[in-house]
């Protein structure tokens, strides 16, 4: 009888600690995706390495870049880790969705599309749709270009730009697509294509810090805006990544880093 009382008097109290557990355990389950980021104690941002001076690797094969550091503040403030993830730019909205990466954070232009898509911070940075020739090429002007063969990077909005202006995709003989900007202008060196189009902010850089014989055509194709891309169920996450770069922005951080980058402060954060 003894031995009978004792079983059920252990049953009851493991029932109870089994019970207690459980209760624990779904009071500390996050609320939204900015909890669950702030357990999990990681902040993963999903980039195009090869995107200077925005996210790019350096000669120490680490990543470094604009995006880079505004991002790694902000982690540092929200008290969690930062990990840059090299991803497919052709896949990005993909490797978002399927939770592989917090957000898409490299020079990512907001477009009514994406828009329907993710949800995007506001924009941080302005940028343009340009098309980079030979320096001393027969490519002078817009016009030079009728029936020549022009670059782009897969999934980028360059590729959009030219989509967008039927009269002057119409005006060329080709479009080519490259896996990233790198490659395609190799191939315009080598005279492969006549031009690539693709963001001013990157162009300018790289012709400034390779020193290769490139120049930018005065007239843009498309003006844009880049923004961070967050999962369209996670407000909470985008909206403290909103707030941490006001907060920058207020004390200086944003123009130090932006300074560091390009010369001189070129954010458009809360101005």
């Amino acid at each position: 009888m003894k031995k009978g009382i004792v079983f059920i008097i252990a049953a009851v109290l493991c029932s109870l600690i089994i019970c207690g557990c459980a209760k624990k355990k779904a009071e500390v389950q996050p609320a939204n995706a900015l909890e669950a980021l702030k357990q999990r104690g990681v902040f993963v941002l999903g980039l195009d390495d090869s995107f200077p001076p925005l996210g790019f690797r350096d000669d120490n094969n680490e990543i470094v870049g604009y995006d880079i550091d505004l991002a790694k503040e902000v982690a540092k403030r929200m008290g969690v880790e930062f990990k840059a993830q090299p991803i497919d730019w052709d896949a990005k909205e993909m490797e978002l969705q399927t939770g592989k990466i917090d957000c898409i954070w490299n020079g990512f232009t907001i477009t009514e599309e994406r828009k329907q898509a993710l949800s995007f911070t506001f924009p941080y940075l302005n940028n343009e749709q340009v098309l980079v020739v030979r320096k001393n090429g027969s490519v002078k002007t817009y016009d030079d270009l009728s029936g020549r063969v022009v670059g782009y990077q897969s999934g980028s909005s360059a590729q959009e730009a030219i989509d967008s202006n039927t009269p002057f995709k119409y005006w060329l003989g080709d479009v080519v697509a490259f896996k990233d900007n790198i490659t395609a202008l190799n191939d315009l060196k080598v005279g492969g294509i006549d031009a690539v189009a693709m963001d001013s902010v990157v162009a300018n850089y790289s012709i400034a810090m390779t020193g290769e014989p490139f120049t930018v055509l005065p007239q843009a194709l498309a003006n844009e805006e880049y923004g961070i891309g967050f999962r369209k169920s996670e407000p909470e996450l985008r909206d403290e990544v909103e707030r941490i770069l006001l907060e920058m922005a207020a004390d200086g951080t944003v123009a130090q880093i932006s300074t560091k980058w390009f010369g001189k402060d070129i954010s458009v954060i809360g101005k």
